[in-house]
């Protein structure tokens, strides 16, 4: 129960940040230099039409009126339609969606399932061979950006091995539309889940080793040891679970790292999720598509952040107090 009013709590902490999100995102098309209508449909649209769009998004009402009614399509899931696709923006971004977050945890689990035995072994053989290696291979997963290992993975595993598919989602291209979504073949998953990931697991193995340096140092890890425990046992029943607080917070904020970096894979590699959909909207001035997808992204990120500090504090009991 006092787990349940800790959570109710942070939920009520975060509606502010909700609220804050919803607002920034509503004022990005009054942000945009010069009149976005006009940019949105061209030089050469006639007044009709600039009043038509106009009116059709709201914007020949006074700001105050434009903003409660953002507020109540987000309530009710009215995003606004996209002008170049035709299609609601809620259909749009329910369609693209499941493969964002398909990539990103799929990137998520493949930077832990690294990180986590890297990063403990580097702690247990510390100042070692074992040690000094993972270090400068964690030391050049930092130094490689998503950006250029995509290319090089599709050169390599794709191109000059033929492994793994080069880009889409599925045998079929990728290709979707906003009523139904294509099953997502595993293959086309790995290259695009490596180069989003790599960075990540270097960043979460020099964590982990750090964390994991910090426990094993404690009076109650000699004791654990003093009482005969196995140094497996030591490592994984006591030193692990207490270092995994700080891993986990890191964890919550990389997924939004995460979600950044996916506008750039997705681009790389074809994938037809979330950040592909918001660089289309980008170059197309779809500015209801853009705001939508950006409201999707922050939200996530708000939702995941809540989730971190759920999750923290039923790992570690010590943070319920």
């Amino acid at each position: 129960m006092k787990l349940m009013r800790q959570t109710l709590a942070r939920l009520a902490l975060a509606l502010p940040v909700v609220w804050l999100v919803v607002s920034l995102v509503f004022l990005l098309i009054h942000l945009v230099p010069g009149d976005p209508i006009q940019q949105m449909l061209g030089d050469g649209a006639s007044p009709a039409d600039l009043t038509a769009l106009r009116h059709q998004y709201g914007l020949d009402l006074p700001l105050p009126a434009q903003y409660l009614h953002y507020w109540s399509g987000v309530v009710h899931g009215d995003l606004g339609s996209s002008i170049r696709l035709h299609e609601t923006v809620a259909q749009l971004i329910g369609a693209r969606y499941p493969y964002t977050l398909a990539l990103t945890v799929t990137a998520l689990g493949f930077g832990l399932l690294l990180a986590l035995p890297a990063g403990i072994l580097a702690a247990v053989h510390r100042g070692r061979l074992l040690d000094q290696a993972i270090s400068v291979v964690s030391l050049f997963g930092l130094s490689v950006p998503g950006l250029a290992l995509g290319p090089v993975l599709i050169l390599i595993f794709s191109i000059q091995l033929g492994w793994l598919p080069v880009s889409g989602a599925n045998s079929g291209g990728g290709t979707m539309s906003a009523g139904g979504i294509s099953l997502i073949d595993w293959r086309y998953l790995v290259l695009p889940s490596i180069a989003m990931g790599a960075s990540l697991a270097a960043i979460l193995t020099r964590m982990v080793r750090t964390a994991m340096l910090e426990e094993l140092g404690q009076d109650y890890i000699r004791t654990a040891r003093a009482k005969g425990l196995s140094e497996r046992a030591v490592v994984c029943r006591h030193a692990l679970p207490n270092a995994l607080v700080p891993i986990i917070t890191v964890v919550g904020l990389q997924f939004g790292a995460l979600l950044a970096g996916a506008i750039v894979t997705e681009t790389i590699f074809s994938w037809p999720g979330l950040g592909r959909l918001t660089v289309s909207a980008i170059s197309n001035r779809d500015y209801a598509l853009v705001q939508g997808c950006l409201l999707s992204i922050g939200l996530t990120y708000v939702l995941v952040n809540l989730l971190t500090d759920v999750v923290y504090r039923w790992v570690n009991p010590r943070m319920r107090g």
